[in-house]
């Protein structure tokens, strides 16, 4: 993915990093519970000539390590997976359809955790693509933002096209940053889900000030909607 030519937002977007730099992220990030863990086990060994309590923390303190060992390991697996994907046949859509159907599935998500989710189209969006894989990793990408965003704010998602390109502009205001951020259960499921996109052909842009964050995918538009309409018509 490049991170040129046309962009909804302003000229500091940035592109993401691609599937490889995110995988050896995060099996960069594995190094340090595994070298904890390594250091709890080690201690924990000597525990005849440690007090009981000291031998519980540290076991405690293992435990820990490993279930961030295991939600670091199922990113990692799920990484590798999206990549090993075959492509599958593709149909035409619009796209705000099926973003519109995602936000409203989400809705009472967003209640319960007091966020106002709202969703705005400027224009229909066709595309051609596998609307199954898209609909999994729309409703991923909006669940994993949703679950950062602060209670009390907003989540706006816009669809627009620019150009020949469909554009979806997704906007919120960031919570306070998880344990173990940035590699949360909740941010490694946004990781994912942008690989998803990637993987179909989206490019993927993000910006930030302060606690808002907008992130910016991009899908070639399939054809005029006139085109599109008469390719429906005749089918």
């Amino acid at each position: 993915m490049s991170g040129t030519g046309p962009q909804l937002a302003p000229s500091d977007d940035r592109p993401l990093p691609r599937s490889r730099s995110r995988l050896a992220y995060l099996l960069h990030a594995l190094n340090q519970p595994l070298t904890g863990l390594q250091c709890s086990l080690e201690l924990a060994a000597a525990g005849p000539a440690r007090r009981p309590e000291q031998y519980l923390y540290t076991l405690r303190d293992a435990l820990q390590l490993a279930g961030r060992m295991r939600v670091l390991v199922e990113a990692i697996r799920e990484l590798a997976e999206i990549r090993e994907w075959a492509s599958e046949e593709a149909e035409l859509f619009f796209l705000e359809e099926m973003f519109r159907e995602t936000v409203d599935e989400l809705l009472p998500v967003a209640q319960a955790n007091g966020v106002q989710l709202s969703f705005m189209k400027n224009a229909e969006l066709p595309v051609r693509s596998n609307r199954r894989i898209l609909a999994t990793f729309a409703f991923r990408l909006l669940e994993s933002i949703l679950s950062l965003t602060r209670r009390g704010s907003s989540l706006r998602v816009a669809a627009t096209p620019e150009q020949k390109r469909a554009g979806l502009r997704i906007s919120w205001n960031q919570a306070a940053a998880a344990e173990h951020s940035p590699f949360s259960r909740q941010e490694l499921g946004l990781l994912i889900a942008q690989e998803g996109w990637e993987r179909i052909g989206a490019e993927c842009f993000q910006t930030q000030a302060g606690d808002s964050r907008t992130l910016t995918l991009w899908l070639p538009l399939a054809c005029t909607l006139s085109a599109c309409e008469q390719d429906h018509t005749e089918k």
